[in-house]
């Protein structure tokens, strides 16, 4: 499958199989999550895997009550150093989300190749996440995904046109 048929079979998973993750399939997927690029190349990230199931449990609570981070075999958390990354990006913040965004999505779309589920998950409480994976300052909790075996299909939200997105040149 070319990079553009991935990219458009990637969905939010929210049902997975009790099926344990192949040891070299997890290494691959967390090895593409580490070649992501980084500002000024700094790598400020850490990838925290979670996989006993009484940890998991508490990222339910700390992520809404998303049951489905304890069905996957695998939670996977993204956290970067704050004082460590880039500090002007833009010349107006750091670049601590952008690049943890970038390394999640990089595991995301490798995720997706191995044919495993993913979802991002931006709704949860950073303290508590912090607390639970004992996450110190100065590093920032991005985002989370559960990762396992897909047990239902994820369903297509649809996207906008390149349209309603895209610009030339200028805004107008």
């Amino acid at each position: 499958m070319n990079i553009y048929e991935l990219i458009k079979k990637r969905r939010s998973i929210r049902k997975y199989e009790p099926k344990e993750i192949e040891q070299d399939k997890l290494e691959r997927v967390l090895d593409a999550a580490r070649l992501a690029p980084s500002g000024k190349n700094v790598q400020g990230w850490k990838f925290i895997v979670v996989r006993d199931p009484q940890r998991k449990e508490q990222l339910v609570d700390a992520c809404k009550g998303q049951k489905f981070m304890a069905e996957a075999d695998a939670a996977v958390a993204v956290a970067v150093n704050e004082e460590e990354v880039y500090q002007g990006h833009g010349n107006y913040m750091t670049s601590f989300a952008v690049d943890g965004a970038i390394a999640l999505d990089h595991l995301i779309l490798a995720a997706t190749h191995e044919g495993l589920g993913t979802c991002w998950i931006g709704a949860f409480d950073e303290n508590k996440v912090r607390e639970i994976l004992q996450v110190p300052q100065p590093y920032r909790i991005v985002a989370l995904t559960p990762l396992g075996y897909p047990a239902q299909e994820g369903r297509d939200r649809g996207r906008k046109s390149l349209d309603e997105v895209v610009v030339f040149e200028t805004w107008k």
